[in-house]
């Protein structure tokens, strides 16, 4: 995704000091002094502490820790709702922390909407009301921004729902508004302080695989603030790990539940079902060897032999998955005497995208045991899975 995808926030060297003498503070820090001697020292406290990462288009990028790690101090410091001591947060080409109070306000129009986790709906106002309010604030023509706030409440399942107030929705109808106030406003990130940690563990599941689907549909850029490690791991492209005010670890749930980067990390995984969480793409092997649609059966069947395979995938000229060509369909066809190997591929194997769930694969293979086919979005293949690599993934995963 980050070779494909456009950076959106930009950040770089972030600090925030809470005191009257930030300056000491940083001083302090950069001498190598953590938060406790510094607080200690000073009276200042560091909430953040040299923070640098990007933020890419359209991802949903979660920024955990817990409690005083710094994360809701982060994402008010990306739209400034407090200053910041020290270092730049760039969105398309603007510095935020540099910007005078008319530039700001235009920036946080256009860029940014909140989802908080106490829902700040207005109870005096309908669910339709409270949906347009930021489009009211801004001067939009009412009509329109009936319309929009509408669309907006149908796309997160609301639909019918329009008249009601506050008081007759339950707490999950009640953060589907405020997530479709922040749709309606149209900005560019959308920004969500633990917007699940209020609700019923059954209904912040839902509402977890809610907003996949609805990022899967609109692929909007995303920060995400979170506590709950396992809430990180369902929803989160990536992950941004908070430990003091300072990033311990940032990488794809994957990697870190794969890589910790420390003891820290480690022990904050412990217990999480890693294999819940790996994915094809770990169990993924490359391509020992595949055949072309153009090829004779002859030539498959070299292949074949020359990588001690009873199959080959067959690829087009632009590397998508064709099917699968058998040994046994090989030599028929040459007995036959064809002269191409695309009347005799097989459709009989299963193919999954690299995020698909580890768990799911072992019931996938056949009896005969055909590798599973890891492909992308364009259906080019990118690797395969053998059973044995997926015991292998399963057992270690047990281990840990």
């Amino acid at each position: 995704m980050n070779e494909t995808r456009s950076v959106k926030i930009k950040v770089r060297g972030l600090s925030k000091v809470f005191g009257k003498h930030p300056k000491r503070a940083l001083e302090l820090r950069d001498q190598g002094l953590k938060r406790p001697e510094i607080l200690e020292k000073t009276g200042q406290t560091l909430g953040l502490s040299n923070i640098s990462f990007d933020v890419y288009e359209g991802e949903l990028l979660v920024i955990m820790g817990l409690s005083g790690s710094g994360k809701s101090t982060l994402i008010r410091c990306l739209n400034r709702l407090i200053e910041t001591t020290e270092g730049d947060i760039v969105i398309d080409g603007e510095n935020i922390p540099s910007l005078g109070e008319k530039a700001l306000l235009a920036c946080r129009r256009r860029h940014f909407s909140m989802v908080f986790q106490n829902f700040a709906l207005f109870p005096h106002r309908t669910v339709v009301q409270n949906t347009e309010f930021g489009l009211e604030v801004r001067g939009v023509e009412k009509a329109k921004r009936r319309e929009t706030a509408l669309t907006a409440l149908k796309q997160v399942g609301l639909a019918g729902w329009e008249d009601a107030y506050p008081r007759q929705l339950s707490g999950g109808m009640q953060q589907r508004v405020g997530l479709a106030r922040a749709l309606a406003n149209d900005a560019s990130v959308l920004l969500m302080d633990e917007a699940f940690s209020a609700l019923d563990p059954l209904i912040r599941k839902d509402m977890q695989q809610e907003l996949l689907q609805l990022q899967h549909k609109m692929q909007k850029t995303t920060v995400f603030i979170t506590h709950d490690l396992d809430e990180a791991l369902n929803i989160g492209d990536r992950i941004v790990l908070l430990k003091d005010g300072e990033v311990v670890q940032i990488g794809t749930p994957e990697e870190i539940l794969t890589q910790p980067a420390n003891d820290y990390v480690r022990r904050f995984i412990e217990g999480v079902d890693k294999a819940r969480i790996l994915t094809a793409e770990s169990a993924m092997r490359p391509v020992r060897s595949t055949a072309r649609a153009s090829d004779g059966p002859r030539t498959a069947l070299h292949r074949m032999r020359d990588h001690a395979l009873d199959s080959i995938y067959v690829l087009d000229r632009d590397q998508r998955l064709l099917g699968l060509l058998e040994a046994e369909s090989a030599s028929q066809a040459i007995t036959e005497g064809a002269e191409h190997i695309t009347d005799y591929l097989t459709q009989d194997f299963r193919q999954v995208g690299p995020e698909e769930p580890l768990h799911n694969l072992f019931a996938m293979f056949s009896e005969k045991s055909f590798p599973i086919a890891v492909v992308d979005d364009q259906k080019r293949l990118v690797g395969v899975v053998v059973k044995g690599a997926v015991l292998d993934e399963l057992a270690r995963a047990g281990d840990e």
